[in-house]
């Protein structure tokens, strides 16, 4: 997922976030020194709303963990850090995180932090597009070259028949205020676009359409994994992490605690909180898109269905060479039941 880096670019570095320890969490004894990196693929703290909040508030610190958040450029770049060793939780993509488990990565999403699509085809207001289908023969705007956002778009166009390469072309043009100058300059028709930039674009002065069809709405967004091997390893410190996102969420999610959110998000990157009206706006966005239209089964819930849905568009538009031989290795909802029982 993207957002502006006209507004943040100086927190990409490394957002370092240090909790103290503590123990005697209620039905688990947690050692001290439970370290963990957690790997996001921007910098904005607005879009991982819930994990600001669960530093902030001291969630984690309650459950004994210490945390150290650093944003990277792109899904891509997130994978490539936990498989490297560098991060023990990370915010990728569906979409990569298929890619890279076809590639040999053992990878397991544990939490759907989006369960409604992230991502939005979008093209100004005025623009005489009114459907994927008007987009032969363009260039397709996307953030970077390997972000989830392309397969999410590629998908769209390969539904209405549209081939990479030969009816269409993406184009990286960065996120936020990058991309809002390439649609000035006419570089792009259309733009894949995270739901922070389509606000950082309009609120640039440029009015926007979506005409994403209804059906890819409901395709999830960028959740929480982590290598195999560290989920066999740390059921405990996994446990302890969603328990506080969960905390972290329904905590962020009242309204009579928006400006203690914000506060928060704006202590994980103070550039971003400069502009308030537009923080806010994108913290409604955010809510919504974080929202499972069915919470029956509480937050971080991953429906199979939705994941079979990812699948079979990542084999159809070729993101995917081939399906893959056991889709259900690639996700877990083993912790959702303990993150959601307080």
């Amino acid at each position: 997922m993207k957002t502006g880096s006209d507004l943040c670019r100086a927190a990409t570095a490394a957002l370092a976030l240090s909790i103290a320890s503590l123990t005697g969490v209620t039905g688990a004894a947690y050692a001290q020194d439970k370290n963990i990196t957690i790997v996001v693929p921007n910098p904005s703290a607005i879009n991982n709303f819930p994990l600001h909040v669960a530093i902030g508030e001291g969630y984690f610190e309650e459950a004994g963990i210490n945390v150290t958040v650093e944003a990277v450029n792109g899904s891509a770049s997130v994978l490539q850090s936990m498989a490297a060793g560098q991060a023990q939780i990370g915010n990728p993509g569906p979409g990569p995180l298929l890619g890279a488990r076809a590639r040999g990565e053992d990878v397991v999403f544990i939490y759907n932090q989006f369960p409604k699509s992230i991502f939005g085809l979008v093209v100004r207001e005025e623009s005489e597009v009114q459907g994927p289908a008007d987009l032969k023969g363009t260039v397709v705007g996307v953030g970077t070259a390997d972000g989830a956002e392309v397969g999410f778009s590629r998908a769209i166009l390969t539904d209405v028949g549209l081939a990479e390469g030969t009816d269409y072309e993406f184009l990286a043009i960065g996120d936020g205020g990058t991309a809002a100058a390439a649609f000035l300059n006419d570089e792009v028709s259309s733009y894949a676009a995270a739901v922070s930039d389509a606000a950082i674009i309009e609120s640039r002065g440029i009015p926007l359409r979506e005409i994403t069809p209804e059906a890819y709405l409901s395709f999830f967004g960028n959740g929480w994994a982590v290598t195999r091997s560290y989920l066999d390893e740390n059921p405990d410190v996994i446990e302890a992490f969603g328990k506080a996102l969960v905390k972290g969420t329904k905590f962020g999610m009242d309204p009579a605690n928006k400006d203690k959110v914000l506060e928060h998000t704006t202590a994980g990157n103070p550039q971003e909180g400069e502009d308030r009206e537009f923080a806010e706006a994108l913290l409604a966005a955010i809510q919504d898109r974080i929202t499972p239209l069915d919470m029956s089964n509480g937050y971080g819930y991953q429906p199979p269905e939705h994941w079979q849905m990812w699948h079979d568009s990542s084999v159809e538009s070729g993101a995917l060479s081939a399906p893959l031989d056991d889709l259900e290795a690639a996700y877990t909802n083993q912790f959702v039941e303990a993150w959601n029982a307080e």
